[in-house]
């Protein structure tokens, strides 16, 4: 087992990641500080760990709320569930939430948490790829709109995050090259040797291999509690953590948040990062192949979906969180290792390359 820090002073924590994790107290109940506990998961995870998670606040008055599955049901209607249950179930602010699922379920539990009576402690349990690389660590909560994704919600730490890479077991190959998606980035973002160890053990990787996502996932979670500890609320350097999701958000909105996972919305989004970028002669054609060669490797979608358009992205790139002064800003290549956020960019070159041109 091993522990990273997410150092924030007095409002740091701990990341705890390695095997059968799951249903061992030691690594919750020194996070809850009084007697209450609500566990979110959805339908999807409920059945195979729910009893298991229940089992480790057994001396807690612990209860559960299940929500449907999928990134259309991140949203206030479905939010709203676990705030039902919370007042049901007569919760103080002295509650703590626990987030048992991915993504979507750690986004919507850490909102409900940041908004329930102004804001109670909350513990990050992730069970896919993805959510133990990225969402479950850094604070970012919150749900989607039907005009944008991620655009209400708010920061709002954990109080741990326990990581079983067991739970990957029982998780579809699909949703496992979705995780991957964010694991590259984390190599294109500022760590080069993590790339090429990447494309050396991709395969291991998504074979499942222990000790290939034991590491991948400690070096994503190192490099994103390094980025984190220096720039909470995305004032600055944080924002190089959404390459390619000015892009994939897009994606996603304009699919109604379904038929493209999040993971694979990045992946494109990324190729098409490494494209612009190549455009505006920030890098080589060569070092634009070499990221979407790992990316399809990897077999992750590099191409925009045949039934959306340049003019109907764009539109929706307007309403990204890193707009400024109506201009769009995306996170660009320098090189593998090294990226800016910037408005600095041709757009005839950024409709081209949403064109395929």
């Amino acid at each position: 087992m091993e522990t990273l820090t997410v150092d924030l002073g007095e409002r740091s924590y701990p990341i705890y990641i390695g095997q059968d994790l799951l249903g061992q107290t030691q690594y919750v109940v020194p996070h809850v500080k009084a007697k209450q506990v609500m566990i979110v998961t959805n339908e999807t995870i409920a059945p195979l760990y729910l009893e298991k998670t229940l089992a480790a606040f057994s001396e807690f008055n612990t209860a559960s709320v299940i929500l449907p599955d999928g990134e259309e049901y991140k949203n206030l209607e479905v939010l709203n569930q676990i705030f039902d249950s919370l007042l049901k179930k007569h919760c103080d602010r002295q509650v703590t939430l626990v987030a048992l699922g991915g993504g979507v379920v750690g986004d919507m539990t850490g909102f409900a948490a940041a908004s329930y009576q102004r804001g109670v402690p909350f513990i990050q349990i992730p069970t896919t790829l993805l959510a133990q690389v990225d969402s479950s660590v850094g604070g970012k909560t919150g749900v989607n709109h039907a005009l944008g994704k991620n655009m209400i919600g708010a920061f709002h730490q954990p109080q741990c995050v326990v990581i079983d890479t067991n739970t990957l077991n029982t998780l579809e190959d699909r949703q496992l090259k979705a995780g991957a998606a964010e694991v590259i980035k984390y190599g294109l973002i500022n760590d080069p040797e993590f790339f090429s160890w990447l494309e050396t053990n991709i395969q291991a990787l998504l074979s499942r291999d222990p000790q290939a996502l034991s590491y991948a996932i400690a070096c994503s979670c190192q490099d994103k509690a390094d980025i984190v500890s220096l720039d909470e609320k995305e004032a600055g350097m944080r924002a190089l953590l959404n390459l390619g999701h000015t892009f994939g958000h897009a994606i996603e909105t304009a699919m109604n948040y379904t038929g493209c996972l999040h993971g694979e919305g990045v992946s494109i989004g990324m190729c098409l990062a490494a494209k612009l970028s190549q455009k505006m002669g920030w890098i080589t054609s060569k070092t634009a192949d070499q990221i979407i060669r790992l990316i399809e490797v990897t077999g992750l979608p590099s191409q925009i979906p045949p039934n959306l358009n340049a003019e109907q992205l764009l539109t929706l790139m307007q309403i990204d969180k890193k707009v400024q002064a109506g201009r769009i800003r995306f996170v660009l290549l320098k090189a593998i290792g090294k990226t800016v956020v910037t408005d600095d960019y041709d757009p005839i070159a950024l409709k081209n390359v949403l064109e395929g041109a």
